[in-house]
């Protein structure tokens, strides 16, 4: 399967995300780019993850139906042609790392997935039901991991 580059200019794969992106500072979607999207793939999904939460894993943002041949998002800001679900907050949209005081610090997984075709996702998925949805259509994918700590 082929890989997706995606990078934040706002943190390093497996390095700190800044307290402007958490649910407590300001929780701006952070900046993303891409590359490496095949031509084949008719829409991206995007999912932020934390498996770490001490409930299971939590979905603190879903993007479907993002445009194939967009190259990024910037903060604050719906990828390209996306629609933003609502997320394990019971919010629409992004919803910022906020993991327990004293808790190790959590992993924030950034899925970028491209898809053969467009995938229908209840409005308010679990991170299981999109990685199962999406993976029955994928074509390619990338990951970028974040860290953040309280």
């Amino acid at each position: 399967m082929a890989g997706i580059d995606i990078r934040s200019s706002a943190f390093d794969d497996h390095s700190f995300i800044a307290r402007h992106y958490a649910y407590e500072g300001e929780n701006v979607s952070p900046p993303l780019a891409w590359s490496g999207v095949p031509d084949d793939a008719t829409e991206l999904v995007l999912l932020c993850e934390d498996p770490d939460a001490p409930s299971g894993t939590f979905a603190h943002w879903i993007v479907v139906g993002i445009d194939p041949r967009s190259e990024g998002v910037h903060a604050g800001e719906v990828p390209p042609g996306g629609t933003e679900l609502v997320n394990g907050y019971g919010e629409r949209g992004w919803g910022g790392p906020h993991p327990p005081p004293g808790d190790d610090a959590h992993h924030y997984f950034f899925r970028l997935y491209a898809l053969s075709e467009p995938c229908a996702l209840p409005d308010a998925p679990n991170a299981a039901q999109v990685r199962e949805t999406v993976g029955e259509r994928e074509v390619a994918d990338g990951t970028l991991v974040g860290l953040y700590r309280r």
